[in-house]
């Protein structure tokens, strides 16, 4: 039996049997993601990740994971968690860096370290309900890479930028996408 193909900890060979098999049945493609929140008190809320739909199939074999949510206290929180405009920027890491290893992967790019620094501002006036003028959301987010491979500067900034058309969270907030809010009444 051959030895599969490892790039960046990437199975290369399962990589491109995916892509092969997506192309020849588009609805592998369709994924359904799922997350529960449980409020415990004041500002602390609980989220929980188990199960999804992929690959034509419900997939429920993984552990719970809890995200322990909570605001510092100079926002009424007991810093018992990240904040959630925290999480935001944690999944937008993850999401770039995983589209920029897979993808450089891909091209037979070995990298040798990713590292990268998340910023983003908000000015609490909208939240508050203080003003009308004051966006709600982040103003703004900036993101640093540092990335050390044997690729010349020009590639590394190819990398980020195939970093963000492929990753779905970078795409989600940069180009919104709608999202309904309702009344659960199951």
């Amino acid at each position: 039996m051959p030895r599969e193909k490892r790039v960046n900890g990437i199975n290369v060979d399962q990589l491109f049997q995916t892509i092969e098999s997506v192309k020849g049945q588009p609805e592998i493609a369709l994924f359904k993601f799922r997350a529960r929140n449980t409020w415990v008190r004041g500002t602390h809320n609980r989220a929980t990740v188990k199960d999804f739909y992929g690959a034509l199939q419900e997939d429920d074999s993984r552990n719970i994971m809890v995200f322990e949510i909570d605001e510092p206290p100079v926002l009424c929180g007991e810093n018992l968690g990240a904040n959630p405009v925290e999480y935001l920027l944690v999944a937008l890491s993850g999401c770039l860096t995983t589209s920029m290893i897979a993808h450089a992967a891909a091209r037979g790019i070995e990298i040798k370290k990713v590292e990268s620094r998340y910023e983003g501002e908000l000015d609490l006036q909208g939240f508050l309900g203080i003003s009308d003028t004051v966006p709600v959301g982040y103003k703004n987010i900036r993101v640093y890479f540092k990335i050390e491979a044997d690729i010349s500067e020009a590639q590394k900034d190819e990398l980020i930028e195939m970093a963000q058309k492929y990753s779905p969270v970078f795409n989600s907030i940069a180009k919104p996408v709608p999202v309904s809010v309702q009344q659960d009444r199951t």
